[in-house]
């Protein structure tokens, strides 16, 4: 973090986000836009850079029937007419690669880390009708309740498929320091991890805008999980790292274009909030170890609240992350329980 810029705080230059449809000009040759979602979180931001002849566009949304019809109108509209020739996907979660395959099918070049494209590419092809032995395992390791374990193993899971559009062969790779050219401007890729691996942040040379995917997000915090792929990962840290390794980069005058949420500037505050919120938890988690508690019973101590319905299966997999974190640091261990549910006590 530079100490020659004073901090003035956290401030929102565009206070009303585009309608459905419709396009906002944050800078010139850049346009935002919003693709809805169907959850708590009901909206993805995606930007459209002006190429000339043709637009490259930086994340895409959902695949569905609406989604495509929203683009449609997009493209005829405030696109005026030019085709999208190339997408950049930040980051391989289904509300950013969504309809990257669409696009390809329609011509465009798909640029990605090589880490998002191996992951997008392999869930949108591992379709199940019900969970996998491995994540009812991961389940009850984090001390779900027999009840909701039973309904868990029993309903189709969510598959990317379900929202994602079919892959095909070929990307163009992006990876850490790479200048990409685009909207008239050059961007240097930065990569952070712990909300999606090898995420990548796009920094204008030329002037001060970021595209920062989720890794850079005003206001809320990017969902920090961890998965039956990698039951004993340590993404936390990971995040913590990241968000360190870009504080020297920040500057109070840049504007962060996020993957959700509104415009800002004030990015030095922001990486120390998202490292502090998290440091935060931790303290509050680790105290509240001082008697042993299974992953599924720390949610209020890290959320503050108790957490129920669609909401639960986001502060498991977030709860089981600060709990491996405190156990990469060597302040709490684990045991099993006669269920079968892991213990988590501080040392």
């Amino acid at each position: 973090m530079t100490d020659a810029t004073p901090e003035t705080g956290i401030r929102y230059p565009f206070d009303t986000p585009p309608a459905e449809g419709q396009a906002v000009e944050v800078a010139p040759g850049i346009l935002w836009l919003r693709l809805p979602l169907p959850m708590a979180l009901d909206h993805v931001n995606v930007f459209a850079l002006d190429d000339g002849d043709g637009w490259t566009v930086v994340d895409t949304g959902f695949a569905s029937k609406r989604a495509k019809a929203i683009w449609e109108g997009l493209l005829a509209g405030p696109l005026a007419g030019k085709p999208v020739t190339r997408v950049i996907v930040t980051h391989y979660h289904p509300d950013h690669i969504g309809l990257a395959g669409w696009f390809q099918s329609r011509g465009a070049e798909l640029v990605t880390t090589r880490t998002s494209w191996l992951y997008a590419r392999m869930l949108v092809l591992d379709e199940h009708p019900l969970p996998v032995a491995e994540a009812v395992e991961f389940q009850r390791r984090a001390g779900v309740g027999a009840d909701r374990l039973a309904s868990y193993a029993a309903t189709r899971p969510f598959n990317f498929a379900d929202v994602v559009a079919a892959l095909p062969p070929g990307f163009t790779r992006i990876r850490e320091g790479d200048v990409v050219t685009a909207g008239g401007r050059r961007w240097q890729v930065r990569c952070g991890d712990g909300h999606a691996p090898e995420h990548a942040t796009l920094w204008s040379v030329e002037d001060g805008l970021i595209l920062g995917g989720d890794q850079l997000l005003p206001g809320i915090s990017a969902n920090i999980g961890v998965y039956p792929t990698e039951p004993d990962a340590d993404p936390l840290t990971e995040w913590l790292d990241s968000c360190a390794q870009f504080q020297p980069l920040a500057r109070e005058d840049q504007l962060v274009l996020p993957g959700h949420k509104l415009p800002f500037t004030g990015l030095p505050l922001r990486l120390r909030q998202m490292i502090d919120n998290h440091e935060g938890a931790l303290a509050r988690l680790l105290d509240h170890l001082a008697t042993p508690q299974v992953a599924a019973g720390c949610f209020l101590p890290l959320f503050k609240r108790q957490i129920d319905g669609p909401e639960f299966g986001m502060a498991l997999v977030e709860s089981v992350a600060h709990l491996n974190c405190l156990r990469q640091r060597g302040q709490v261990t684990r045991h099993l329980s006669e269920d079968g549910a892991w213990l988590w006590q501080a040392c």
